[in-house]
């Protein structure tokens, strides 16, 4: 949150940042950042914090919080936020993982949290609003000379360790705050990692080689379909039919 938060601040940003516990944000975050402390995962609590906003970015995470976590907060947060617009435009940036749509690897079957992130990927895209979605490798694994930022689609980078790709804190945050304001980004989804070389100028560039989401459809181009819709939860169709008027198939 720290460093989406400065990098925001710096591109010119009023930044507002949702927080469980605002006494230790205030230790992390700049302080020209405004703080509201809230549950994430509660529409009506969120209604003052997405209020005249412009754009949304999530970071958030439900580490070692296991299943329950994962539906409650990687998912529950982002179909929150989105209840809690109402319908109003945002432009949203939204992060999950590398490997996301990887359902039998180990780390899924523990947590569920891949499923659960890659549900609220499907409610970004159908909330009809613009975005971009990242999906990085392994948080700060880079070495040294590795600074060159390399964007995948397909999803198919799935051992579950650093060797599916890694990537600064940083080098998110730089990409997350400015796919805000790049045509280019928009409706894109992406693996997000790390090679070894000096980092690129032109980020629209890059952004602007990749293909785009299909309109209409839940889950990112290039994606395997190993997630039918017609074997989701209920209460998941409830809430896609609520975001986005999608109906279940």
């Amino acid at each position: 949150m720290a460093a989406w938060s400065l990098k925001a601040i710096e591109a010119g940003f009023s930044v507002r940042a949702l927080t469980r516990d605002a006494r230790r944000a205030r230790r992390i975050l700049p302080s020209q950042a405004q703080l509201l402390e809230g549950d994430v995962t509660n529409p009506d609590a969120l209604a003052e914090a997405v209020n005249d906003v412009e754009a949304i970015v999530f970071t958030h995470g439900a580490s070692g919080s296991g299943k329950t976590g994962s539906r409650s907060v990687d998912y529950g947060a982002v179909r929150a936020a989105l209840l809690a617009l109402n319908g109003r435009p945002a432009r949203i940036a939204l992060m999950t993982a590398i490997g996301v749509t990887n359902r039998d690897g180990q780390y899924n079957r523990a947590t569920e949290a891949h499923d659960w992130k890659r549900r609220s990927e499907r409610l970004v895209r159908a909330s009809g609003l613009r975005y971009t979605i990242v999906r990085p490798g392994w948080f700060d694994y880079n070495d040294e000379d590795q600074h060159k930022l390399n964007l995948l689609q397909g999803d198919r980078r799935q051992a579950g360790d650093p060797s599916d790709g890694v990537i600064a804190r940083q080098q998110i945050a730089d990409v997350l705050v400015a796919s805000l304001s790049l045509d280019a980004a928009i409706g894109k989804t992406f693996e997000l990692v790390a090679e070894k070389g000096p980092a690129q100028e032109n980020l629209g560039t890059l952004l602007a080689s990749l293909a785009p989401d299909v309109p209409g459809a839940l889950d990112a181009v290039l994606d395997m379909d190993n997630m039918p819709r017609r074997n989701e939860p209920s209460h998941v169709i409830d809430d896609l039919q609520a975001i986005g008027n999608i109906a279940p198939g």
